[in-house]
């Protein structure tokens, strides 16, 4: 099975992505592949920019990459109660390419931050939306207070309610 993994954040030391890698890293026999979104430079988006280049080459690339995925972990960053405006735009162009971005992969989508809320405002938005989009949600989990319930050194969750959470979500896929 090959698992696309990916934290909505261009931040080098993304939280989200860690996130994402440690869950699709739990699926048995999986070929995980974590995309990095700086990968996929894109310019602001409009209209008057997309009726002068016409298709983003970064929006392309993002796209054929998620359709290779059998499956998809995704842990969505939260900027001020939304989603990071990087992935916010390359998701628009995106969108512009092929409105079912997801194409109904099954998909896990998680989301975590620094604090209590564990950037559960975004996760809600990611997940309502995702039918729109060709999204195939499985599961969805929040990770509150990313510091106290992740060891970074080790890549893995320190809460054992969570990790089992995590591990019941990823073999629904």
């Amino acid at each position: 099975m090959k698992v696309i993994a990916f934290g909505a954040s261009t931040s080098s030391t993304s939280i989200n992505k860690a996130l994402a890698t440690y869950a699709a890293n739990l699926i048995e026999g999986a070929d995980v592949e974590v995309l990095d979104l700086t990968q996929f430079d894109v310019p602001m988006f409009s209209e008057d920019k997309e009726k002068e280049i016409g298709q983003a080459e970064g929006a392309k690339m993002f796209l054929t990459a998620i359709h290779q995925a059998d499956a998809l972990v995704i842990s969505f960053a939260e900027h001020n109660g939304h989603h990071p405006a990087a992935y916010k735009n390359l998701f628009d162009w995106a969108t512009r390419i092929e409105r079912e971005v997801f194409k109904g992969i099954p998909a896990i989508y998680l989301a975590t931050s620094p604090g209590p809320g564990g950037a559960s405002n975004v996760l809600a938005a990611a997940a309502n939306s995702a039918p729109y989009f060709g999204g195939n949600v499985k599961a969805t989990i929040s990770v509150p207070s990313f510091y106290d319930n992740f060891d970074l050194e080790a890549g893995s969750l320190r809460n054992a309610e969570l990790a089992e959470q995590i591990q019941t979500a990823v073999k629904q896929l």
